[in-house]
């Protein structure tokens, strides 16, 4: 039986109102972000939308007809005005004459360009034939979960028949590409009354006069496939229930242990960050009877399958009677036992003009009575693997409760794995940024040395978890630095330092964000000032606490977890000029300080047989931004250099010997040195930032 989001109806979500006003090209964008808003319609990246246009042709002035659709590796959820390729029909039309045949209808994509509009720099998808050659004006081709499930299934031509009727035809599995898009039309011209077809083992393909009825056909073929599926798939999902569920905080526990591990083993060649899933829909299949041959029979949609490779792995654990530390003591066995089955794959199915073996590690891990874990090169991708195979576990449910699932077989999936479009496709891809994969934790991350520090990192590609014990300030931070870098890129923890459960509970709630650690900033601080004897034992203990205990008690926590990753780490811990310089009327602080980059060096020390590096930043007077140069410290420090708090800035900029003032993003810029493999070959170091100051040269 269905659940409740999947048996759920679509709505029909087209506003006349809205779209009176729109061009036609405009209504085709406000049909495919429609239809990209629901994943029970498709997939993040997945489908295609075109409308065909009459337009005046730039250069002769005359109307031309023009295809528009979906440009390549676009998303019909967010595409905008400019992600659109267009094409001219007649041109599209043209190259029909000089197509050599199926052996040779790569080469098509290569003509392509040749039919670009208006000089639209936006390159047209493998896809763009099967809308050119539909003879309707508009057509949506989706990824919908029901309809996927009868193209999965053994008798998916009788199935569609029973559901659909003389509606909606079907054709046989054909890799997307030229000649798919012959089939279509060959279907249309010989079948004109029907409103789509249904591709094997794909997805759908509907059309419309109007955009709005291209809308509403997808919209109500898939919720008449939803309520079928719902009438007729009563059975157990999956074979019914075979393991039991654990309690959501076991299942969160178990994920936080096995990810870093997990994360480690697989990580030699490319970091990779993680994400985990315990959606009802993955508890039912990690619980079932049939999980493991249903998961070994792998996806069906090409583009499911290519999100989430051959088939994934299932983790050993019995959650009928847990123990987390044998499967941990498993999981490097059993990774590299799925990389020799890869390679056997690979070595099987390759031919003679195959690219080399990509990385042979799984993407999915599956993890009975607990949940899924996918593992990418960024958490994006991560999250949307998660999501795509959650797409073919609903597959796998509607299929195997009406039917017999069948997944893509071998040859063919290696086909579009290894296509050599696929591979120009992904050369094409940007060199990853300097800390791509990497994942960070910054203390004192909402302020201004930490949150640009956050920055700084996420500029360059990594996972920033900011830690900071102001609500607020957190809050507002995590929200800049999502809308600046993306919202898959930063998380936030409430987290004081100074409390052992914080730091371990922070902790493994960056584990379970990101799946691991690679880069600790201990950033967290405050500042007092006050002569030897008014300083009390509560001021003494308060700098000890958060600047000495703190960064101790995050250390270690990172030490832990750096060791459990077997991949190295990185420390950096900010400390300041008073650690190197005394300065009178501030003893607490400069001793806290001091004690911070001692710890630092027995952590270098520590770390180093690991490959765990542990470097300082003293940075000095920086006030911009600061919290706590915000409050008292400020007052205080101008009040014992006798001049207005105004003055102060100006005060230690002519101080210094580069007569230069020091920002919140001059301390950032020497933290990512050190955090980087630009200084993979330095621990142990102190790198001051403080504009110049002989007192705390380092000696």
């Amino acid at each position: 039986m269905l659940d409740k989001q999947q048996g759920a109806r679509l709505a029909n979500l087209w506003d006349d109102a809205k779209a009176a006003g729109m061009s036609e090209a405009e209504r085709l964008l406000y049909r495919s972000n429609l239809l990209g808003s629901d994943k029970r319609i498709t997939n993040y990246g997945g489908g295609n939308t075109s409308a065909k246009v009459m337009e005046k042709d730039p250069l002769t002035g005359e109307t031309a007809e023009v295809l528009w659709v979906k440009g390549s590796g676009g998303d019909v959820g967010t595409i905008k005005m400019d992600g659109f390729a267009t094409l001219y029909m007649d041109k599209l039309r043209a190259l029909k004459g000089i197509y050599r045949g199926v052996e040779f209808e790569d080469e098509m994509v290569g003509y392509l360009p040749h039919c670009t509009f208006n000089l639209n720099p936006r390159a047209a998808s493998i896809d763009t034939p099967l809308h050119a050659y539909v003879p309707k004006v508009h057509v949506d081709h989706m990824h919908p979960d029901a309809i996927i499930a009868v193209a999965a299934s053994k008798n998916s031509k009788e199935l569609t028949k029973k559901i659909f009727g003389d509606e909606i035809g079907w054709l046989p599995w054909k890799r997307p590409g030229y000649e798919l898009g012959l089939w279509l039309e060959k279907y249309c011209l010989e079948n004109p009354k029907a409103r789509g077809v249904v591709l094997e083992s794909h997805g759908l393909f509907t059309w419309g006069d109007t955009a709005r009825q291209a809308y509403e056909t997808t919209i109500e073929i898939i919720n008449r496939a939803i309520a079928w599926f719902e009438a007729e798939n009563t059975a157990p999902a999956f074979g019914g229930e075979a393991k039991p569920v654990l309690a959501a905080s076991e299942r969160v526990a178990i994920a936080k242990k096995l990810m870093p591990v997990i994360r480690g083993l697989i990580s030699a060649e490319e970091k990779k960050v993680g994400h985990f899933d315990d959606s009802k829909a993955v508890l039912d299949f990690v619980t079932s009877t049939n999980l493991e041959p249903l998961a070994a029979l792998g996806t069906s949609c090409p583009d499911h399958f290519l999100r989430t490779k051959i088939r994934p792995l299932v983790v050993d654990f019995d959650p009928a009677q847990p123990d987390v530390e044998k499967t941990l003591a498993g999981l490097p066995e059993a990774i590299a036992a799925y990389r020799a089955d890869y390679a056997l794959y690979y070595e099987r199915c390759k031919r003679a003009d195959s690219p080399a073996m990509r990385d042979p590690n799984a993407v999915v891990y599956l993890v009975l009575g607990v949940g899924m874990i996918t593992f990418a090169k960024d958490k994006a991708t991560a999250r949307i693997s998660g999501e795509f195979y959650v797409n073919a576990i609903n597959v796998m449910r509607g299929a195997s409760g009406v039917s017999t699932y069948v997944g893509l077989p071998e040859q063919e999936a290696f086909d579009i794995e290894y296509w050599l479009l696929e591979e120009a496709k992904l050369q094409r891809i940007p060199k990853p940024k300097s800390l791509a994969g990497r994942i960070a934790l910054v203390t004192g991350g909402a302020g201004g040395i930490g949150k640009a520090t956050a920055a700084r990192l996420m500029q360059e590609g990594a996972c920033v978890v900011l830690a900071d014990i102001d609500e607020t300030a957190l809050e507002n931070a995590q929200n800049e630095l999502a809308t600046r870098y993306g919202k898959d890129f930063v998380r936030s923890v409430n987290m004081n330092v100074t409390s052992e459960a914080a730091v371990e509970t922070g902790f493994g709630d960056a584990l379970l964000a990101f799946g691991g650690l690679d880069i600790l900033v201990s950033n967290a601080g405050l500042a007092s000032s006050a002569a030897i004897e008014d300083t009390t034992l509560a001021l003494w203990n308060q700098n000890i606490d958060i600047l000495a205990t703190g960064y101790f008690l995050v250390s270690r926590e990172a030490f832990r977890i750096f060791r459990n990753q077997k991949a190295g780490g990185n420390v950096v811990f900010v400390a300041s000029k008073n650690g190197l310089a005394a300065s009178p009327g501030a003893s607490a602080y400069c001793t806290a300080k001091a004690a911070e980059i001692h710890l630092a060096r027995c952590l270098a020390l520590e770390g180093a047989s690991a490959q765990i590096r542990v470097n300082v930043v003293n940075p000095d007077a920086v006030l911009r931004g600061s919290k706590i140069w915000s409050g008292e410290w400020k007052e205080q420090r101008a009040a014992a250099y006798k001049m207005d708090v105004d003055d102060l800035e100006a005060h230690y900029r002519e101080r210094s010997m580069l007569k230069l003032s020091v920002f919140p993003e001059d301390i950032a810029e020497a933290i990512y040195f050190l955090a980087s493999d630009m200084s993979a070959k330095s621990t142990g170091n102190i790198v001051n930032v403080d504009a110049g100051n002989a007192q705390s040269f380092t000696r």
